[in-house]
């Protein structure tokens, strides 16, 4: 009868929960400490150099080493002792990865996840975001967002699982060169648009997999990603939007304003990518979820 006891009061009142999230998630310092999100670093190997996805990483040596690497680019998945160890360190955990259809995250987490709940008193759920860096970081503030309103945790884990899969992913991209290489995408539909030199408009299809959604010319990525916006069909009065981009703060900028011209969004957060972001979107990509 005890037992059934604290699990009601778990269920309850457990207000300390954590938000783990592998390193995809594309996020300051300060944002990080407002969200309460405990990063993983993915890492990422550059010939025999290998660089770990954290604070440590110099971005602007990491770019300049990215761009002249001539060979393939491999990224790995964080450790399942990795998401064992932030999990443990708090009562109650809910963890955001990357799509599983991209990466191995999701996976070291569901069994980082199973070694936590069996060495120790505490519960984890494990959101795959099926989409990557904006989507992520959205993930993350609407779980904090639930959290600091006082929802249960099986309130939060049904009404993230309905939110990510109505979520809607885009991005424009510089080159789909590491995107191509790294077999994230088809290569013959890489070759096509950039023989036909546009730019692809890509995103999640809602399962994780990578889609093409049309194409756009460089200086028409503003309009056409904001007119996304109202073609989806999704509400943006009192929701949230993040967008992130690879060293094209100016564009990000843009997109913004133009959005915040058109529709009702409650907050629309700007990151910059970090090391594993920035190896996809390459420099100047740009990533938008809502």
């Amino acid at each position: 009868m005890g037992d059934v006891l604290q699990k009601g009061r778990c269920e309850i009142d457990r207000k300390d929960y954590t938000i783990v999230a592998d390193s995809c998630c594309d996020m300051t310092p300060e944002l990080r400490a407002r969200l309460k999100v405990v990063s993983i670093p993915l890492t990422i190997k550059l010939g025999d150099e290998t660089f770990s996805d954290d604070d440590t990483l110099d971005f602007s040596t990491f770019m300049e080493k990215m761009k002249s690497h001539t060979g393939k680019t491999t990224t790995a998945a964080p450790s399942p002792q990795l998401y064992q160890k932030a999990y443990e360190e708090a009562e109650s955990s809910f963890a955001v990865t990357l799509s599983s259809k991209l990466s191995g995250s999701f996976e070291s987490a569901m069994l980082g996840k199973k070694l936590a709940e069996d060495e120790s008193d505490t519960q984890v759920h494990v959101f795959d975001s099926k989409s990557a860096t904006a989507g992520e970081v959205l993930a993350a503030l609407q779980i904090r967002e639930m959290i600091d309103a006082g929802h249960q945790r099986s309130k939060i884990i049904s009404s993230i699982e309905d939110f990510i899969a109505s979520m809607k992913t885009y991005f424009v991209l510089e080159s789909l060169e590491n995107l191509v290489k790294n077999g994230r995408m088809n290569k013959v539909v890489g070759e096509i648009v950039t023989l036909l030199n546009i730019k692809p408009v890509l995103g999640s299809d809602g399962e994780g997999n990578i889609a093409l959604f049309g194409s756009t010319r460089k200086k028409q990525i503003v309009e056409k990603l904001a007119s996304l916006v109202q073609k989806s069909g999704r509400e943006t009065s009192g929701k949230n939007m993040v967008i992130s981009h690879c060293n094209n703060p100016s564009l990000a900028e843009k997109l913004k304003e133009a959005i915040e011209a058109r529709y009702a969004f409650k907050e629309i957060l700007i990151v910059a990518t970090r090391g594993i972001s920035s190896v996809y979107a390459n420099d100047g990509g740009i990533v938008m979820a809502f």
